[in-house]
């Protein structure tokens, strides 16, 4: 298993623009996590920051690891409902909790969440001075198996820092505050270990990730890279020598354009994950949004059978098209109607058009009149809904049970709808479950 490289954020008052464009640039840079904290005990900006996280986990595909101050079951909670995978606490924060609420109350939240989450939900955050004695009596208590090692000095010995902690625990993160580079080879050794997931560190530039990683990988450490499993000598190239590249939106599922690549531009694509084509015009490189900001990185290259073209699948930023359309693709030439059954287009279709009424309301609407009425009514008709299911479920012919289960789907899109939920944060949390 490869070693994740995380870059590590830290939110600040009033500044929820900067730390959400800073997380989506370090996912387009190939960052494998986010580990994120607000390093604050004050309520109200603890608020702002979990704001902050849900709307950044709207954006990105990458895990999040989110540090808080836990002083009740409700923090960790409310963490976890953002969209990370798992909270992490500082050992410390439990003995200030400790203090300020009354013995045990840090270690009683924790509990409660173990309890409630599960274990694979929670990290310690531990300092390179504790004591490993006390840290692993307590663990022990509070059901945590994970640590998120803190190495804060500007020391090289990670190995003796290392040796306190690995034992006794399932996974560990190193955070080291001082990383500024990969030049070490006690931190190599400690990286090989197997318990150890990977870096954590506020060190990391965006475009120096790649950078890291490779170097990494020069050392012998197993790091999530881009690396092709064919080589371009394999693919068959058009007279012009170049091989075509069908570009598509990875979520949408959109063709954007259609570019070409030669042997260099391909290996510039896979080194550095932004998408690099070879302009037949123009006789040079290209990288796509140089000028204009609108990269294209890399989700996914696939040959197809003949080995002639390549399909990218890739995170668009910004438009596709220099005409400001977002695919190149808009001139229709033939159009005839046709009933597109995917799940999830039908699902977005339709859910698209109930916030349009919510935004837009139409006279007549059934959907405006469960919006006028509110929250109670549309929860009192999620309720019946879903008794219809349970009574059609009973009958052998699944006939009403299509029915019943769209009426169901249609008012809990309703419902997602009034509550400002949208269908990419219900999956998200699905894809948290796997």
């Amino acid at each position: 298993m490869y070693k994740k490289i995380v870059p590590w954020l830290v939110y600040e008052k009033d500044k929820a623009e900067d730390f959400i464009e800073a997380g989506i640039q370090y996912e387009a840079a190939g960052a494998d996590e986010l580990y994120i904290s607000a390093e604050t005990q004050d309520h109200n900006l603890s608020e702002e920051f979990l704001k902050a996280v849900l709307e950044l986990t709207k954006q990105i595909d990458i895990p999040i690891l989110i540090n808080i101050f836990a002083e009740r079951f409700e923090d960790v909670k409310k963490a976890l409902y953002t969209g990370a995978y798992a909270v992490t606490v500082k050992l410390t924060d439990i003995y200030e909790v400790n203090t300020r609420a009354g013995a045990e109350a840090g270690n009683k939240a924790i509990k409660e969440a173990v309890a409630r989450f599960g274990r694979e939900k929670l990290y310690l955050e531990v300092g390179d001075k504790e004591d490993a004695l006390t840290v692993k009596a307590l663990a022990s208590e509070l059901g945590v198996d994970r640590l998120l090692l803190v190495k804060t000095g500007s020391g090289n010995d990670f190995n003796a820092f290392s040796k306190q902690f690995l034992g006794g625990y399932k996974k560990h993160f190193i955070k080291n505050e001082s990383f500024a580079g990969v030049d070490n080879t006690d931190l190599n050794a400690f990286l090989s270990e197997d318990k150890i997931e990977g870096l954590v560190s506020v060190n990391f530039g965006y475009r120096d990730l790649q950078r890291y990683k490779n170097d990494l990988k020069k050392r012998g450490i197993s790091v999530n890279t881009y690396e092709s499993n064919i080589s371009f000598a394999d693919m068959k190239l058009n007279s012009e020598g170049l091989l075509p590249v069908v570009v598509q939106d990875y979520k949408t599922k959109d063709v954007l354009m259609v570019a070409y690549m030669n042997e260099e531009a391909f290996s510039l694509t896979v080194s550095t994950g932004r998408m690099t084509y070879y302009s037949r015009s123009r006789k040079k490189l290209w990288i796509k949004g140089e000028t204009s900001g609108h990269f294209q990185y890399i989700k996914v290259l696939t040959l197809d059978c003949d080995k002639d073209t390549l399909l990218a699948k890739v995170r668009q930023v910004g438009p596709a098209c220099h005409t400001g359309s977002q695919s190149c693709f808009f001139e229709e030439v033939i159009t005839r109607p046709y009933n597109d059954t995917n799940p999830l287009t039908v699902l977005q279709d339709v859910f698209g058009i109930i916030r349009d009424r919510k935004e837009h309301p139409k006279e007549g609407s059934y959907t405006n009149y469960l919006f006028t009425k509110g929250i109670d009514k549309i929860l009192k008709k999620c309720g019946e809904e879903a008794a219809e299911i349970i009574i059609a479920a009973k009958n052998p012919d699944t006939s009403e049970l299509k029915y019943e289960i769209s009426d169901f789907l249609y008012h809990m899109m309703v419902l997602m709808a009034q509550c400002g939920l949208s269908w990419e944060e219900v999956t998200k949390e699905l894809v948290h479950r796997k």
